[in-house]
């Protein structure tokens, strides 16, 4: 089987030097990822920035991902080539329009200017303005666009929620099941993640809720999964 992975997190630019971005390693991506490889798979790599990455070896591809466009635009370009997407990165959930400093946004400044409003455009952002404001929009859920653009993939995505009850936590990754038409939701909570130690629920659409304890298992648990639907 070929698997597409996404780990690690996406980094969103402010300007040419500074970028919005997020704590996530991809160590549960690298782990999934080898975990394919050893069960001789290829493996697809999309990786923020920062992530944690498999030692190179032949039937794996890496490639480094920037903002959360560039993310979009590399699943669209590989998903046809693939079986399985496990979709396991921090993506932003918004990125910057601008930035300015305060004395420089228009009065009386209402709702419309602020969002309308464009400042001159500068390579780095000016550090002599006591304030800044910086204006952020929503980013494309990437999710969203797997199944519609190939709905036989198989299609791993994760939720992760902090400090909220499972009966939450289940409820919301159902949700989001239903919402983006992924086969398996990876539920967790912030609250239950410490090293290796990792807790999870694997949610499908059957009534089963498997629960996973440490990240090997979780990583074992998809490939089971993949190879089982892709033999099934």
């Amino acid at each position: 089987m070929k698997i597409l992975i996404t780990a690690g997190g996406t980094t969103e630019p402010i300007d040419t030097v500074r970028g919005i971005t997020n704590f996530a390693t991809g160590s549960l991506g690298k782990l999934t990822a080898e975990e394919f490889l050893g069960h001789g798979h290829h493996v697809i790599l999309l990786a923020g920035r920062f992530a944690q990455l498999p030692s190179a070896r032949e039937n794996l591809t890496v490639i480094q991902i920037g903002d959360t466009q560039d993310l979009l635009d590399k699943v669209e370009k590989y998903l046809p080539l693939v079986d399985v997407v496990v979709h396991s990165m921090a993506v932003s959930d918004y990125r910057p329009v601008y930035i300015a400093g305060v004395d420089d946004l228009p009065q009386p400044l209402t709702k419309e200017q602020l969002i309308h409003f464009r400042p001159e455009v500068q390579k780095k952002i000016s550090s002599s303005s006591e304030y800044q404001m910086m204006l952020l929009e929503k980013t494309p859920k990437v999710i969203s666009f797997i199944k519609k653009w190939k709905p036989e993939v198989l299609l791993f995505g994760f939720k992760l929620l902090s400090g909220v009850s499972e009966e939450y936590l289940l409820e919301v990754a159902q949700s989001k099941r239903k919402e983006t038409s992924a086969d398996f939701i990876l539920a967790n909570d912030l609250d239950n993640i410490q090293g290796e130690d990792h807790l999870a629920f694997l949610v499908s659409n059957s009534a089963d809720i498997t629960r996973l304890t440490t990240k090997s298992q979780i990583a074992q648990t998809i490939v089971k999964k993949s190879e089982e639907s892709h033999h099934g």
